[in-house]
């Protein structure tokens, strides 16, 4: 017959007093942690950091980019270029780079309906998607082959330009190695049919950059392949690429390590993908406006 938990202390009990057995020692329980919400309050423990943010902070009366408080953006007039060079670039650049920023989106932000992008975005809308979605479908085509090569541009132009390798040297380099060179070619551009956008981007840029070494040199890459075939003009990611390097070197705000980290990172692919969001959003509300 089974005892219940009473029975057996009670002789337990018995068998201990009269000295059957030893007595078990008394054992202290642990002590319940204490909450760790109560602990965070009163300041004996603090959660651990999951993640570090260095661009912004709201710990005060009003948010910060890059430590420049909202009143002071918007008291001194700072436009989307200098709020991209806070964020992006954790600085306040000089007046001709935020503005070469801000021509930059306005020259990328659409390219009309056809491109991949512009493509993806109209399709997932007119099968009654909502905006994010048909926004995400349009980014996603973004690489190589649509806008993705002004990273590559920035990239190989950089290399070949600071080893002071010729256009000769560079191209038939890339040949070898079985690559095209990022920012060179267009589908319908030609010598003398030239993209208007890259026109643009290098008479600002003339006109308002300390140096333009790396543009010149974009030029001479371009005037060797066109000696190959006449669409092997500069396009508009090559001009980026290009000009962005003149934009990091010739602002003098910008360690040689800091533009090497820049150009890896992927930041101006960044720029293309923030522009053409404007465009791929235009073509989501025009589909829905069309029904």
């Amino acid at each position: 017959m089974l005892l219940g938990i009473k029975a057996w202390g009670y002789i337990y009990f018995l068998q201990v007093e009269e000295g059957n057995i030893p007595p078990v020692p008394e054992v202290t329980p642990p002590p319940i942690p204490e909450d760790l919400k109560t602990a965070i309050k009163s300041g004996k423990v603090r959660a651990p950091t999951h993640i570090i943010s260095t661009i912004s902070d709201d710990r005060g009366e009003e948010p910060c980019y890059a430590g420049v408080p909202m009143s002071t953006i918007i008291e001194r007039g700072y436009g989307v270029g200098d709020v991209i060079s806070l964020l992006w670039f954790k600085r306040s650049l000089p007046r001709y780079c935020t503005q070469f920023i801000e021509i930059c989106i306005m020259l990328c932000a659409d390219h009309g309906p056809c491109v991949s992008g512009a493509h993806n975005s109209i399709v997932t809308a007119r099968a009654g998607k909502d905006l994010v979605s048909s926004l995400v479908s349009g980014l996603l085509t973004i690489g190589p082959r649509f806008g993705g090569a002004i990273d590559d541009a920035a990239r190989y132009f950089k290399d070949a330009y600071d080893r002071g390798l010729t256009p000769y040297e560079f191209v038939e380099g890339m040949k070898k190695k079985g690559i095209r060179v990022p920012g060179i070619g267009h589908r319908i551009k030609s010598r003398d049919n030239r993209d208007k956008r890259v026109q643009l981007l290098q008479k600002y840029a003339h006109t308002h950059f300390p140096s333009v070494k790396y543009m010149e040199y974009a030029v001479q890459v371009e005037t060797y392949t066109l000696s190959k075939a006449n669409n092997l003009v500069m396009n508009v990611d090559g001009a980026i690429g290009s000009l962005f390097l003149d934009l990091l070197s010739g602002s003098g705000m910008f360690s040689k390590q800091e533009i090497d980290e820049i150009v890896e990172i992927g930041y101006l692919n960044g720029l293309f993908v923030l522009a053409r969001s404007i465009g791929l959003i235009g073509h989501t509300f025009d589909q829905k406006r069309l029904k």
